[in-house]
């Protein structure tokens, strides 16, 4: 068996902890990635991988991209991630939640989990009942800072589509600018109503067909069959789903000028970028664009750890700085000749220490 270490996945993540529970039957990986800026922070995937590798694989990419994302969000933690792999059934029990807290917990907060795909509000609540080290919970009142992050990771991405257009296609709004959205849960429905509501056209996709075709009905938009929306003609192709899909075969299937969407780990090498931008087509880095979420419920648990209350409109503040981030990018990019993703990452290991 290969080590994992020696993957090309593995960047000298600080700790990678394998968890098994007999009783409750949990298996899953904590990773960090980096500790510089403070404690890894990233959400818990709920998911049923073909491979154990695929997991191993999926918990060193997401929590490498929690520290860069975390870094270019301008937030005092690191990057990390947690998997736990389900059954082809997705059976899941109260009792494998209270393994993974316990193990959460033996880590004495380097590392500080949320939800992710997969995981609910409601089992995140079921987690902090045995560990504090935990953000994103449920919160009273409108004008407070965490619960859900999809509405805010969403923002974020609506956002970064308008920069995206602004600098790629020159036009100052959305209104029918072509959008074909892969993904149509929490966060890729909330881009999609956001971009409705300023005019763009839509088309939509989900495996779940029927959640696509309810929420293009809601919209007037078009659907797409989930094998076909990467090659839908369009001016956006907005990923929103599960990440890897940029590669050789990927590339070559799309027909857009900007790829922007809230998918983490959109590459699925490194070299996909540069070709991407060979093609002409202009990327919006992931850790960049979907930072919304993540600024939403690291600020909900500092404020909570400080007894202090957490205000939605700080948040607010923080994702309408995201813009802003990929602007500088995209025009380093232009100037020096370097893919988006190479600029980004540049920026970010330079913040995290490396």
């Amino acid at each position: 068996m290969t080590a994992f270490w020696t993957e090309a996945d593995f960047d000298d993540h600080e700790l990678v902890e394998v968890v098994r529970d007999a009783k409750s039957g949990l298996t899953a990986i904590i990773a960090l990635h980096s500790t510089h800026l403070g404690p890894g922070a990233g959400g818990t995937r709920f998911w049923h991988y073909a491979e154990a590798s695929d997991a191993m694989r999926d918990a060193l990419r997401l929590s490498r991209g929690m520290s860069y994302k975390n870094a270019m969000a301008g937030l005092p933690m690191g990057g990390g991630k947690a998997v736990i792999l389900a059954n082809k059934d997705k059976t899941k029990t109260p009792e494998m939640l209270a393994a993974f807290a316990d193990a959460v917990d033996a880590l004495g907060g380097k590392y500080v989990t949320a939800e992710d795909v997969g995981i609910s509000e409601a089992d995140m609540a079921a987690v902090a009942e045995r560990t504090q080290y935990v953000s994103g919970l449920p919160v009273e009142g409108e004008d407070a800072a965490g619960g859900d992050p999809g509405p805010f990771t969403a923002l974020g991405i609506f956002l970064g589509i308008k920069a995206a257009v602004q600098h790629k296609l020159g036009k100052d709004s959305v209104a029918g600018v072509h959008v074909a959205v892969q993904g149509t849960g929490s966060v890729g429905g909330g881009v999609a109503r956001l971009l409705a509501k300023d005019g763009a056209k839509l088309t939509l996709s989900d495996i779940h067909t029927d959640r696509a075709e309810a929420l293009a009905a809601e919209l007037g938009a078009e659907t797409a069959a989930p094998d076909a929306v990467m090659s839908v003609a369009c001016d956006v192709f907005s990923p929103n789903a599960l990440g890897a899909i940029l590669d050789d075969a990927g590339i070559a299937r799309l027909d857009c000028k900007i790829v922007a969407g809230g998918a983490n780990n959109q590459l699925r090498r490194p070299e996909h970028g540069p070709l991407l931008a060979k093609r002409g087509i202009l990327y919006a880095p992931d850790y960049v664009i979907n930072a919304g979420g993540i600024i939403s419920v690291t600020l909900e648990y500092l404020c909570r750890n400080d007894k202090a209350p957490s205000d939605i409109n700080e948040v607010r503040k923080r994702i309408a700085l995201i813009p802003g981030r990929l602007e500088q990018i995209w025009q380093e990019s232009d100037k020096t000749g370097a893919s988006p993703d190479q600029v980004a990452d540049r920026m970010a290991q330079e913040l995290i220490g490396r």
